[in-house]
């Protein structure tokens, strides 16, 4: 029974070069003089290094480890010794650093002690922990991590599993050989990622222009006598290859902007992530390796198993690079980047390095004014506008891009390979999103600068409130406890003398006073009881009244 396929909108032909680099099988890449293992290689937060100048390593010792859920490991390809811990190139266009592990191979390729799991006695959630501690990621080109990916989302389990073996960009052919000589390897790893997603059915999907890998992935799956999977021919149409496309040519869900597949009982995984996740399950092996095309400017275009941090010559020189190479592309023609240098490392993003000439990638002809032809309409895969979008880029009206779907946009490249005016509109889109991206950075900063302003004002006047809200208290505590001191009765206080009475109640109180310290001014050892202590003391109050009464009246003029 033939299964009903579906078609997404737009998509390419473009001339396929796949031929040249199938004719042989895949080989194994000699190590190198030295590895060099970024440890920002997926989605996510970049791993913390585990390992330091001079330490020794094994072949899949880790050492770079997840920093939260959404990172994912990164370990030794090769036994040695750790030369440094350094920013290194990274494999992208910009030529940025990224914080790499430098190792010297000591020859011996010796394998450490790997961690092992029961996967039959294994539940799915420990399992999911074991693969992000493998460094399993997505081998498609996003570099997701795999095990957030293999969650089956709110209803427990998944309809359908689909498996993307289309690879439609041009001259890479590392699923294909993949698919030919490892089936067997796969459709295990397959039916493991079935397992933790409770998915029904498995559709695994191949362009029809790749007979012979559909042939070994259907006498696999007879030979395992499995039921619900299936391996189906696609028409090979540029972009198939894409996640969103494939599900809808394979099942014929459109998966929205905004939406996850899993919304939809969908999820999608490429062929290499599911044999990477059966050598990490059945023999405990980590993410080290992956496959990778060399083709283009060379003499022997091939597929080669290289070990992650290998620097890209390395491995381009067994395919014999021609003596105009001026470049190396990783990925394809039509979504790979330029590399900044020739000896920046293969990491587990890079399916294929392909070599330029001028030959082969000319110069592109000189852009010219947009006409409006909408021909890069009719090819978008995501039923966008890229005209309008492109217009509004230009004009750097990025709100405008954005209502136009920007980020819908999956960078394929169909419309600049369409374009008859020669826009490398791919560019454009790309440079309104970094720009969009780097406003919002900006927005946030400034918003998390304005918040912690506000805060910091709110915790002044709310310390200035409790501090004059506490003076308050104090204040009213001081005058309830001097009003209790003096509070007298009410008849007391109406009884209290006032006015002149008052004064000379106050005379009379200081002049006892003055007495009683006069009385206690007498020397102790004087017997005041003595009859001429008396008469003493009689004598000088007669001569001070004498001196008042003189005072009083004093004698008339001429007197002595």
């Amino acid at each position: 029974m033939l299964r009903k396929l579906f078609k997404f909108h737009g998509g390419v032909k473009p001339q396929t070069n796949k031929e040249q680099s199938t004719t042989a099988p895949i080989a194994p890449v000699p190590l190198p003089d030295r590895l060099v293992i970024p440890l920002h290689q997926s989605v996510g937060g970049p791993p913390r290094p585990l390992v330091q100048r001079g330490d020794r390593v094994f072949k899949g010792q880790r050492i770079g480890a997840a920093d939260g859920n959404l990172s994912s490991a990164v370990h030794a390809s090769t036994s040695g010794i750790v030369r440094d811990v350094t920013p290194a190139v990274m494999p992208h266009t910009s030529g940025l650093t990224t914080l790499s592990v430098v190792i010297e191979p000591d020859g011996d390729d010796r394998w450490g002690e790997l961690d092992r799991i029961n996967v039959r006695a294994a539940t799915p959630d420990e399992l999911r922990d074991y693969l992000r501690d493998a460094g399993v990621v997505g081998l498609g080109g996003a570099v997701f991590p795999s095990h957030l990916k293999l969650k089956p989302g709110k209803e427990g389990s998944l309809d359908t599993l689909v498996i993307n073996g289309a690879e439609c960009e041009p001259f890479i052919t590392c699923d294909d050989m993949l698919m030919r000589e490892r089936a067997t390897d796969m459709l295990k790893g397959i039916s493991a990622m079935r397992h933790m997603l409770q998915a029904r059915d498995v559709l695994i999907g191949i362009e029809d222009n790749k007979p012979e890998a559909l042939a070994a992935v259907q006498a696999a799956i007879a030979a395992r006598g499995e039921t619900g999977i299936e391996a189906i021919a696609i028409p090979t149409r540029y972009p198939a290859g894409g996640a969103k496309q494939l599900i809808r040519v394979l099942t014929g869900i459109e998966v929205p902007h905004g939406r996850r597949s899993t919304d939809f009982g969908v999820q999608c995984f490429n062929v290499g992530t599911a044999y990477s996740i059966h050598e990490a399950l059945e023999h405990g092996r980590p993410l080290l390796s992956r496959l990778v095309t060399v083709a283009g400017n060379v003499n022997a275009p091939r597929n080669y198993e290289v070990l992650i941090g290998t620097p890209m010559d390395h491995v381009v020189r067994l395919a014999g690079a021609r003596p105009n190479t001026d470049r190396y592309i990783m990925g394809g023609p039509m979504m790979g980047v330029r590399m900044p240098a020739f000896d920046v490392p293969v990491v587990k993003a890079t399916n294929c390095i392909l070599v330029g000439s001028p030959a082969l990638f000319p110069p592109p002809p000189p852009e010219m004014p947009c006409i409006r032809c909408g021909e890069c309409a009719k090819a978008c895969p995501a039923d966008l506008a890229p005209f309008e979008m492109y217009w509004f880029s230009r004009a750097r009206n990025f709100g405008k891009t954005q209502e136009y779907h920007l980020f819908d946009c999956i960078e394929c490249g169909c419309c600049s390979f369409v374009c008859p005016s020669h826009i490398p509109l791919v560019d454009y889109f790309r440079f309104s999103k970094s720009e969009i991206w780097a406003r919002e950075r900006e927005k946030e900063a400034a918003d998390t600068a304005r918040e912690r302003f506000e805060f910091k004002n709110l915790r002044q006047e709310r310390e200035k409130q409790e501090k004059a809200e506490k003076l308050a208290a104090k204040a009213a505590a001081t005058r309830e406890k001097v009003a209790g001191e003096t509070a007298t009765p009410a008849a007391a206080t109406a009884a209290k003398p006032s006015g002149d009475d008052a004064k000379r109640a106050l005379i009379e109180a200081a002049m006892e006073k003055a007495r009683q310290q006069k009385a206690q001014a007498v020397p102790k050892n004087v017997d005041v009881t003595s009859p001429d202590v008396q008469a003493e003391m009689a004598a000088i109050d007669a001569r001070r009244r004498a001196a008042e009464h003189s005072t009083e009246a004093p004698p008339p003029a001429g007197q002595a």
